[in-house]
């Protein structure tokens, strides 16, 4: 079983206590209150511009050119995912400028950029991956059900193969990259617990 697999089965509990969540329920029932999404959608911007940062650091620390192109398929897919919070911000007037980050939005963009700027690039990639597979799992997950038109675009967004695709992509750069020890099952295990908070923050 490749790397990725095993360190994703290894928290599947963790997943699947972000699904049950109260905030990820709400996006998919239609129920989370609007000033809720509202300000999960300035947070969340917020976050991915350091999470480009970060995917940029690997780049820079990695010493193959074969991954010249699957970071910056990577970074392509955050400043597209960015495109699509600026549309939700633009419809739902939510000022994206001068963002103000929550406790929990700090901590998570701390422990992604000091893990980066370490310059262990497998340990970088296990702090990465959590974030793009757990996405994906909510997405498919919520979108087997009744989707509420509230937030329907948000799970049609992680839902979409495209998304999927790139989950792969960065699964198979843990593999090549990173070895199974400790400070990578800890990197990966930190991930998916700044997750949970991250929602839980914005409920």
């Amino acid at each position: 079983m490749s790397l990725a697999r095993t360190l994703w089965e290894a928290n599947a509990d963790a997943a699947r206590r972000i699904l049950a969540h109260r905030f990820v329920q709400g996006l998919g029932d239609g129920s989370l209150p609007l000033a809720n999404f509202k300000a999960y959608v300035a947070q969340d911007a917020y976050f991915l511009e350091a999470f480009a940062r970060a995917y940029a650091l690997c780049l820079a620390d990695s010493p193959s050119r074969d991954d010249l192109h699957g970071f910056a398929e990577l970074i392509a897919g955050v400043v597209e995912e960015l495109g699509l919070h600026r549309r939700q911000a633009e419809r739902l007037q939510i000022d994206l400028d001068g963002v103000r980050p929550l406790p929990a939005t700090t901590a998570y963009v701390g422990f992604l950029l000091s893990t980066a700027r370490r310059g262990d690039l497998g340990e970088t990639i296990a702090a990465m991956t959590p974030c793009m597979r757990l996405y994906a799992f909510l997405g498919q997950s919520l979108a087997r059900g009744a989707v509420a038109p509230a937030y329907a675009e948000w799970v049609r967004t992680y839902a979409d193969p495209g998304f999927e695709t790139l989950a792969a992509r960065l699964e198979s750069l843990l593999d090549r990259h990173a070895a199974d020890t400790p400070a990578v099952r800890a990197a990966y295990a930190r991930a998916m617990a700044l997750e949970y908070d991250f929602f839980d923050a914005n409920l």
